[in-house]
């Protein structure tokens, strides 16, 4: 592991967790919960590899609980990664028409509000409660994920608290575009 800059120890996991959790936080979002894991007995290509894992789930009391964020952080041999997500539960699949065309508008309001200069995947990922069911009954879930570049995590804590801060207000930018509200459920008063 690389020394953290400004520090006398190894950046490690804590440090990164530490810092996406104050950037979000700071963006207003509340810790819904926290989980560790350590992973040591692998076989095949990965023997005598380890890796710790941390996975943070935010929420903010004034929207839907059909948004959440994740940030899921990972330590290895390799080095460190991590990510965070903005998650929203859509509607059924019938409530959207045509998957390519809706995907890219979703993707479009995508590209334009969230930063540039950073790979912004979308995951759209479809789930059937039971496999009778119909499948425009599917629901659907969009991941937004704003992965943590080499340089920002080599940067340290105050870099991955920053950027995370600025993910959240894109995110938080991102859920007033048209293309996306419309997939939030609607207020109840």
């Amino acid at each position: 592991m690389k020394a953290a800059p400004g520090g006398d120890g190894a950046f490690t996991l804590e440090h990164l967790l530490e810092g996406v959790r104050d950037g979000v936080e700071h963006a207003g979002w509340v810790l819904s919960g926290l989980q560790k894991t350590t992973s040591t007995e692998f076989e095949g290509r990965w023997a005598g590899d380890s890796t710790r894992s941390a996975y943070l789930f935010f929420h903010r009391p004034d929207l839907p609980e059909a948004v959440s964020l994740e940030a899921f952080l990972d330590e290895s041999s390799r080095g460190l990664k991590g990510n965070v997500s903005l998650v929203v539960e859509g509607p059924d699949l019938s409530g959207i028409g045509p998957i390519p065309p809706f995907l890219s508008r979703v993707a479009g309001a995508a590209r334009d509000t969230l930063p540039e200069g950073y790979r912004t995947p979308l995951t759209l990922r479809l789930a059937l409660r039971d496999s009778g069911e119909e499948p425009g009954e599917a629901s659907i879930q969009f991941r937004f994920k704003l992965p943590f570049p080499r340089t920002a995590v080599e940067a340290g804590r105050s870099a991955i608290s920053a950027l995370s801060s600025a993910g959240v207000t894109a995110f938080e930018q991102l859920l007033e575009r048209p293309e996306v509200a419309e997939l939030l459920p609607p207020v109840v008063e």
